[in-house]
């Protein structure tokens, strides 16, 4: 009998202690100043740069910024070199034990022609 309470109580526990939120970032019209019309529109993207923490405290990876997010982003269309309409935000996940957040950037890539 105290072993289906130990268990029930773990489960209970494991539950509330896991969660996600996200948090609203920035806004905006492009990575680099662009003038309209000088620039090759490619396809929209998604970059996100993450840290993992232990107990949510002990880093266990070096992120979660958003430089390196756009850097994701523009990476990953061949040709691109900026991004327009950006935008940015962040969310965290927990899992009793490791807590993950992330920073995620959206946009459409360009080539400037610089």
């Amino acid at each position: 009998m105290i072993r289906k309470a130990f268990l029930v109580l773990l489960l209970i526990t494991m539950v509330v202690a896991s969660g996600c939120a996200h948090q609203a970032g920035g806004v905006a019209p492009s990575t680099i100043p662009l003038e309209a019309g000088n620039y090759s529109v490619l396809e929209d993207v998604t970059g996100k740069d993450c840290v993992y923490a232990l107990l949510g405290l002990v880093p266990l990876t070096d992120g979660n910024s958003t430089r390196k997010a756009v850097q994701a982003a523009i990476g990953s269309v061949e040709g691109a070199d900026a991004l327009i309409g950006v935008t940015a935000d962040t969310y965290s996940q927990s899992f009793v034990v490791v807590t993950r957040v992330c920073t995620q950037v959206q946009g459409t890539a360009v080539d400037s022609g610089a």
